[in-house]
């Protein structure tokens, strides 16, 4: 006789709001505990399902907000394998109550910080009345896990699909194949958790249902939650033993470095000068760094708010810049009419005897003269010398406003920053001038 135990909150809408840390520790006694209340232990399960609520409560709300901050709980049995299961919220698409517009990405950044790790396997559930094609779990477990080799699928809700179909396909690893296939479950519906159905008569009822299906009888024993407890004991024992070794060689790289750091410090002298020049050098290196990777791309921290240095800097040169010269009024018939003015005004009396006197080579039907030609062209190029210095006005702002940007990093040394700031504004103004007046 196992007891089964029943303590993670059921219900309609998204139930999980934070991830759940389930550590499942062998132990003589059966107990459970939090660490966020350590000194307390739990042996009415009824109470650890009424602490989850609560703590989730309090730091999203009460009106279905989320947080990546995760509750840590241990179980402690002698009915259990030593085991890590971390419970991720389902994916969300449309926000309610108090979740912010962008619930969606939120919930995928924080279940990807979970999947993502190489030591862990992923539990893709997806329900069987919806298509598997369509699956958020599938789909999120395949950009971390392209080849499949840590993903187990799920397919829950066997019962509930239209009269005349079946997952049989999906279970026998046909459709979408994973290295280590699918287990498909029973659970309880919402109308037997609320009638307090017991776990075990609902492991009964599921194994009736694989057996006297038509589609899942001849697979009945690879079906069903004591399979699937059974599946994930030995697929992660074998995990563990195959990342172990990288594990062990990661650990002892890690407390080499440290050790190789301790030493360090234990003649660590603050106001060793060769020590305060390094630390100086590296916060100007750091420096340089960030201003090129902001201007140049592919910076470490990404503005998703606004355009920002060299993206800036990039629509001041296309979009801003070519918007002013278009701007620019020209008037053709104006240009002509100077032209002919210009050319006139070069000849002088000139034009006259040679119209009267009709001498061969006179010069003015065929060509424009140089002066005249020049006077005009300068004319019109002065016109580009606003939108010119204006958008090196732009640029020069942006450059500084990096530089801002960039110094923020030296918060803990206000004088280095200002003085930081000071040389390399003087320096950026004295390339305007120069830039300026090439322009």
């Amino acid at each position: 006789f196992i007891p089964c135990r029943d303590f993670l909150p059921r219900g309609s809408g998204i139930v999980t709001r934070r991830p759940l840390i389930l550590q499942l520790i062998f132990s003589k006694t059966e107990y459970a505990e939090f660490l966020h209340c350590k000194s307390k232990k739990f042996t009415d399960f009824d109470e650890v399902r009424q602490e989850i609520e609560a703590e989730t409560d309090r730091v999203t709300g009460t009106n279905k907000g989320i947080s990546p901050v995760p509750i840590n709980l241990r179980v402690y049995s002698p009915h259990v394998l030593n085991l890590t299961l971390i419970d991720l919220p389902g994916i969300t698409k449309v926000p309610v109550g108090d979740q912010p517009q962008d619930i969606e990405y939120q919930i995928k950044d924080m279940i990807l910080q979970f999947i993502s790790r190489e030591s862990s396997l992923i539990l893709a559930v997806t329900p069987a009345n919806m298509d598997l094609a369509n699956s958020d779990a599938l789909k999120m477990a395949k950009e971390v896990d392209p080849q499949g080799l840590r993903t187990i699928g799920v397919i829950t809700k066997l019962d509930l699909m239209d009269e005349g179909t079946d997952a049989r396909d999906v279970l026998e690893n046909k459709l979408l194949p994973l290295r280590r296939g699918y287990i498909g479950v029973v659970n309880r519906s919402q109308k037997d958790i609320d009638g307090k159905k017991d776990i075990r008569a609902a492991l009964a009822a599921e194994r009736k249902f694989f057996l006297s299906h038509p589609a899942y009888r001849h697979m009945a024993d690879r079906m069903g939650t004591p399979h699937l407890q059974k599946v994930l004991n030995q697929q992660l024992t074998n995990h563990i033993r195959e990342t172990l070794p990288s594990l062990r060689s990661k650990l002892q790289s890690q407390l080499l470095s440290l050790e190789k750091e301790v030493e360090e410090y234990k003649n660590f002298r603050p106001d060793d000068p060769t020590r305060k020049t390094k630390a100086l050098l590296q916060m100007v290196q750091q420096f340089g760094v960030d201003f090129e990777k902001r201007i140049e791309g592919s910076g470490d921290q990404v503005d998703t708010l606004e355009l920002s240095g060299g993206a800036r800097i990039n629509r001041i040169f296309h979009e801003r810049f070519p918007f002013e010269l278009v701007k620019m009024e020209f008037d053709e018939k104006d240009l002509r009419r100077e032209i002919s003015y210009a050319i006139k005004n070069i000849h002088g009396v000139r034009q006259v005897g040679e119209r009267c006197g009709g001498g061969s080579g006179s010069p003015t039907g065929l060509f424009t003269p140089d002066l005249a030609f020049e006077a005009i062209v300068k004319k019109q190029v002065v016109k580009l010398k606003e939108p010119c210095l204006k958008c090196v006005d732009l640029v020069i702002q942006e450059l500084i406003n990096t530089v801002r940007q960039c110094t923020s990093k030296l918060g803990s040394y206000p004088r280095l920053r200002e003085e930081t700031e000071r040389i390399v504004t003087t320096h950026i103004r004295e390339r305007e001038g120069k830039t300026k007046d090439q322009v």
